[in-house]
């Protein structure tokens, strides 16, 4: 019964955010929902909690959140025009949208992440659970890589304890992170926490070990998160009542060694964007054509 009790099956996803750098596409467009080459930014997230074993996922929404409701439901004219048409192959990417138990729940003001997190304590109930921000994308060029959250329900089944994914970041970038004090070296990658700065100047930090998207919570976060005082930003932070639950329980953080892109700025969702074109199969070609071409221009242009 042990293993039944301890399984990860639940993830929740933050998108209650306003998307303010990205306006005025998102105006009327979820944030969530910007496309990289073809597919929206959360559906990444989705299929990375699919392939770590994860069953049910609640997105917390915020107002003009409506298209990620309509793009994981099923659009019956849209599928029977595909079929009649026999576009099997795209009949296949819009039904792969669909397969998947989603809820949504709405956070009526945008009081943080803790608040956000704290909205899915029905849903999630008495059992450990990840946290995904849609701001993250871990791993999108590389299939064969163990995605991030698996490696998170990994260590969760050796220690049973809050696991939250860290990355090293320059040191100059550390206050516009969660950063950890960590106690003593790492091992495989895997570090006790002493404690957890949300935002910290840079000479305060205690290390350049960032958390970035990923958190793997047990639930008596909820507790804690209901009697939160707002911290930096006047928001509920998630790091402060996760630096109050390692008072009482143990919480690890996981170095993330793999690939991390940052689409929440407009720099990082153009990177994102390029990388992953560059893998895909309608565009790789011409794209990777156009850009040694272009490349050759610039430099010519500098070179003047």
């Amino acid at each position: 019964m042990k293993d039944a009790m301890t399984k990860v099956r639940k993830a929740v996803i933050p998108a209650a955010g306003l998307g303010t750098r990205f306006l005025p596409a998102t105006k009327a467009l979820a944030k969530e929902m910007l496309p990289i080459v073809d597919k929206p930014t959360i559906q990444f997230i989705v299929e990375e909690a699919l392939k770590s074993g994860i069953e049910d996922i609640l997105v917390v929404t915020g107002k003009a959140k409506r298209s990620i409701e309509d793009h994981f439901d099923s659009n019956f004219e849209l599928e029977y025009n595909l079929e009649q048409k026999g576009k099997t192959d795209l009949l296949k990417l819009v039904n792969d949208t669909t397969a998947i138990n989603l809820h949504f729940i709405r956070q009526s003001h945008p009081r943080g992440l803790g608040d956000a997190v704290l909205q899915a304590k029905a849903f999630v109930g008495n059992e450990p659970f990840v946290v995904m921000l849609g701001d993250d994308l871990m791993d999108i060029t590389d299939d064969k890589a163990v995605p991030l959250t698996q490696q998170l329900i990994n260590d969760y089944k050796e220690t049973h304890a809050s696991t939250i994914a860290v990355m090293p970041v320059p040191h100059d970038e550390v206050s516009a992170y969660g950063v950890i004090a960590p106690q003593g070296e790492g091992h495989d990658g895997l570090y006790s926490v002493e404690t957890f700065v949300e935002k910290p100047d840079p000479q305060d930090a205690p290390s350049d070990l960032a958390i970035i998207g990923r958190y793997l919570l047990t639930p008596e976060i909820f507790e804690i998160l209901e009697t939160q005082k707002p911290g930096a930003g006047n928001e509920v932070q998630l790091t402060d009542a996760i630096d109050t639950l390692n008072k009482t329980q143990r919480v690890f953080a996981r170095e993330f060694t793999g690939k991390r892109y940052d689409v929440g700025d407009k720099f990082g969702f153009m990177k994102t964007s390029i990388d992953y074109a560059l893998q895909h199969p309608q565009v790789k070609d011409d794209l990777k054509d156009y850009i040694i071409h272009l490349g050759q221009e610039l430099a010519g242009k500098e070179g003047k």
